[in-house]
């Protein structure tokens, strides 16, 4: 069945409406269909419109809060703590980021831990909108048990992504995003809601096995990046989030793809320094030509750019989205 087609604004529009049909606060709806029609044009459908029907069925039954009011402690001058209020994640980072960029701006650095929060989209993204505003960003954060520990077969870590950006004078941030394990979990679940299999070396069963099954992974653990290297990545990024937000470990945290449960609980920290002030005014200019290294090499290419490339075609073409989830989406919203 063809795919169909539907403008940014449009898709805005349809998962807000099945957000605020779920209990969700037009408030809150907002920022958070920004960010998975975002994620859906950037080329990340595990973070985009998949997430719709997981992400109403927990309001709906309040295993997220819609209409929580995320609410912000001054810790020093340079660190703020977020209460997200176990809703949305997006309306949090929100009320954080502006606050991150002010205090790194007068400081030289400033970080934000989140907690009370779920599942926060694209890593990168959080990232890339304070590179735009000047800054060097890290953030962290952690995800439901889905990854056992090298050597083990039990699931203890989530997927825990860390992203990077950097900004590039005149052109877009460099953005480096990546799951610790060999993809993002939420391409699994859009692989078994769409009833495809999975390539090889994704994901073990619950046996501990290979498999193709995109069900069976869900069931089973996923594969982490370069063995045990990124199974310690993992950690860290479960000490980094985690343990440092005051959050629920990913062995705690409830399913971000069901409706029952308690709330996941999940933290997130983030980072932010000021290049020209750490680097005394040189940050660009070496940039500038750490950039042009890579323009001259052959092949070469900076992590990331393949999003501007899919954002731009997603703003002048539309998003395609298979019939089944758009029905499901349409019909959550009473449309």
């Amino acid at each position: 069945m063809t795919d169909e087609v539907l403008s940014l604004e449009d898709a805005r529009a349809l998962v807000r409406a099945a957000l605020i049909a779920s209990n969700t606060s037009p408030e809150n709806a907002a920022p958070t269909a920004e960010a998975l029609v975002r994620a859906e044009a950037d080329g990340q459908g595990g973070h985009g419109l998949s997430r719709v029907p997981s992400y109403a069925g927990q309001a709906a039954t309040g295993k997220v809060q819609g209409h929580a009011v995320p609410r912000l402690v001054e810790l020093s001058p340079a660190a703020i703590r977020v209460d997200a209020g176990h809703g949305f994640a997006y309306p949090a980072f929100g009320l954080a980021l502006p606050e991150v960029v002010a205090r790194a701006r007068k400081l030289g650095i400033a970080a934000a831990t989140v907690h009370r929060s779920h599942h926060f989209g694209v890593a990168g993204h959080h990232c890339e909108t304070l590179a735009e505003q000047g800054l060097i960003a890290f953030v962290y954060g952690n995800a439901p048990k889905a990854l056992a520990p090298w050597g083990a077969r039990e699931a203890v870590l989530g997927t825990n992504p860390i992203a990077f950006a950097a900004p590039i004078a005149g052109a877009a941030p460099l953005v480096i995003d990546m799951a610790v394990t060999t993809v993002a979990r939420g391409k699994i679940n859009a692989a078994a809601q769409a009833g495809e299999p999975i390539p090889e070396g994704w994901a073990l069963d619950p046996e501990g096995r290979p498999t193709t099954d995109a069900a069976l992974a869900l069931k089973g653990t996923m594969a982490p990046i370069g063995g045990a290297k990124g199974a310690a990545l993992a950690l860290m990024v479960e000490v980094m989030s985690a343990c440092l937000a005051g959050a629920a470990l990913g062995s705690e945290a409830s399913s971000l793809f069901d409706a029952e449960g308690a709330p996941p609980d999940l933290g997130q920290s983030i980072i932010a320094l000021d290049p020209e002030l750490l680097s005394g005014g040189s940050f660009a200019a070496r940039m500038a030509t750490l950039v042009g290294k890579y323009d001259s090499l052959d092949g070469a290419r900076l992590p990331g750019m393949r999003r501007l490339d899919a954002r731009a075609r997603a703003a002048a073409e539309g998003l395609r989205v298979k019939p089944a989830l758009l029905a499901q989406i349409r019909g959550i919203a009473g449309q």
